[in-house]
């Protein structure tokens, strides 16, 4: 403490940085982030929802609540890391968990609308044969597309402190499993209210379906041989986005002195993250592979008489 300079020392939080609660249950004095909405107490162990972060514009229009308990998520975890090919043989020999911790996170979930407008040049080639000669016969059309596509209940995390990408992988959530928000629900989880608007989010949610509106889009020219785009023009607009909170079991897992993240969708059980990585079973799969693949070319030059060297 002594080396931190004085001005550090006797900083005061801002609004903006950090808030103070009590605890109902021992009557504890805590500090949380601004954006945390539910949490346990550090004494006393007892969950507790901070209410008035969930009200008015934060309050969430719906929830998934978590169908998979902390035990079982620990063991599915467990499961998970036993099949890795290339992980360590000791990756869990040792209990190595640091943490899990229930978290329902901020996520908005948008119903986009594009409208598709598509100009191209198209050939389709024929090849046959008439008498001593054999003919290609190349057909080309002007084609135009006008295509209505809507997607429904596209999810983008919305707080700051969560890895898009693992969130993104997360996916898919149980739509089907969406429930009218009650404070209740969070009740012994960690709750965060969003750090970023639907409005702010919408670009990463057109890049989201980026791809599959470019996959349909090729889908209406099949049949033709060649396409060539002389014009596409793509209009996709935010019909309606909801805010919602989506359960994820955040694991914390220490190895080799080394820290590892993992999330696991709280409804499906999907885990993902980056496990470490064994070099002795690279090196030995990818001799395994390099052996095979020898051998296979061996015995295809041997049955086609090249012999076997």
């Amino acid at each position: 403490m002594e080396n931190y300079p004085e001005e550090l020392v006797t900083a005061r939080f801002s609004d903006d940085e950090a808030k103070e609660y009590h605890c109902e249950n021992c009557g504890a004095v805590l500090i949380t982030t601004a954006e945390t909405a539910a949490t346990r107490c550090s004494y006393c162990g007892a969950g507790v929802v901070i209410a008035d972060r969930l009200s008015g514009q934060l309050a969430p229009a719906k929830v998934i609540p978590f169908t998979i308990s902390k035990e079982e998520a620990m063991m599915a975890f467990q499961k998970w890391c036993r099949k890795g090919l290339l992980t360590p043989k000791d990756f869990m020999t040792a209990d190595r968990i640091k943490s899990i911790t229930g978290m329902y996170v901020p996520f908005w979930l948008f119903d986009l609308n594009s409208k598709v407008q598509v100009s191209a040049e198209c050939t389709k080639v024929r090849t046959y044969s008439q008498g001593d000669y054999i003919y290609t016969e190349t057909k080309y059309y002007d084609a135009f597309r006008d295509i209505n596509l809507d997607y429904l209940k596209i999810p983008v995390d919305a707080s700051v402190k969560m890895n898009d990408e693992l969130m993104d992988k997360l996916e898919p959530y149980p739509y089907d499993q969406l429930k009218d928000f009650r404070t209740p629900y969070l009740a012994g989880y960690i709750a965060e209210k969003y750090n970023f608007t639907d409005e702010e989010l919408l670009p990463r949610a057109k890049e989201k379906i980026s791809g599959y509106v470019e996959s349909y889009i090729k889908s209406t020219f099949s049949g033709y041989h060649s396409t060539n785009y002389k014009s596409k023009h793509i209009d996709t607009r935010n019909v309606k986005s909801h805010y919602v909170l989506l359960p994820v079991w955040m694991i914390s897992y220490d190895y080799k002195n080394s820290p590892y993240t993992f999330a696991m969708n709280g409804q499906t059980g999907k885990v993902v993250g980056k496990p470490p990585i064994s070099s002795g079973k690279v090196t030995a799969w990818f001799s395994g592979v390099a052996a095979g693949t020898f051998f296979a070319l061996k015995f295809v030059s041997f049955m086609m008489g090249g012999g076997f060297w």
